[in-house]
């Protein structure tokens, strides 16, 4: 957004959202934040990232930004943690470290089908969760039609699988070779929402309208596609998140 942090709390209350998603460390005043939050009676979804050297760093940062987050009492945290590039039993490790964190903060944190993170494909995720019985997802699928070059048609089984453990969603729409559509609302891509919107469907009749929450992440350029010379974006990104969210809000009953 790019309005003041103020501006952009009050523009999205006034939109009828029910809460805001956000990077918890990039909060320059956590206590004014949480006021604007009670004042506009929003709730929130802390997101963490973690960066270092090797899976202890990482476990270091995932330990001191969840304590961070856990400030705002919120009902679930989202976290980009852990690295692709290790090995499997290095990843099976520190998401089994991060596992212990969350059940020591009693709050459920929500780990992204993200690239550059371990859960990045539905091959590694699938090894992942068959293993981790209490690991907890935030599905962005968008993530693994890029990586795989494909609608997912070979993956069904995973999708399934994986939405079972899916307790936050991002509905951005993505395609074989991007993570987001120009604009999902454009007719050329009534196919690629409609796949989507089945995978989220059948989530929600997994979890159930009250346990499952879903932020419209569209995203700005370089995410979103622009008009060549002029890095100008060729859809109006808050209408576009403002659309995706009111579709499903229908769609879901939420």
């Amino acid at each position: 957004m790019q309005h003041s942090l103020s501006e952009s709390v009050e523009m999205i209350a006034a939109a009828g959202y029910d809460g805001v998603e956000g990077a918890v460390e990039e909060l320059a005043d956590r206590s004014r934040f949480r006021t604007m939050l009670t004042d506009a009676r929003l709730a929130f979804i802390p997101l963490i990232y973690t960066e270092g050297h090797d899976p202890a760093e990482h476990l270091k940062n995932f330990s001191r930004l969840v304590a961070m987050a856990a400030e705002f009492v919120p009902t679930k945290i989202v976290a980009h943690a852990g690295r692709d590039l290790w090995s499997l039993d290095e990843q099976l490790r520190f998401l089994e470290a991060a596992l212990r964190v969350e059940e020591a903060i009693g709050i459920p944190i929500a780990h992204e089908t993200h690239r550059r993170r371990p859960l990045y494909s539905p091959m590694n995720a699938r090894a992942i969760l068959e293993r981790l019985p209490e690991l907890k997802l935030n599905a962005d699928l968008s993530h693994w039609c890029c990586v795989t070059e494909s609608m997912l048609d070979d993956h069904s089984d995973t999708i399934a699988f994986a939405a079972t453990r899916t307790i936050h969603i991002h509905c951005r729409v993505g395609y074989e070779n991007g993570p987001q559509v120009s604009d999902p609302r454009a007719t050329e891509w009534g196919g690629h929402l409609a796949k989507f919107e089945s995978w989220w469907a059948q989530m929600i009749r997994e979890q159930g309208d009250e346990k499952i929450t879903v932020t419209p992440e569209f995203g700005p350029p370089s995410y979103m596609h622009t008009v060549p010379g002029t890095n100008q974006p060729v859809a109006d990104l808050w209408e576009v998140c403002l659309w995706a969210a009111r579709r499903f809000r229908t769609m879901a009953r939420l």
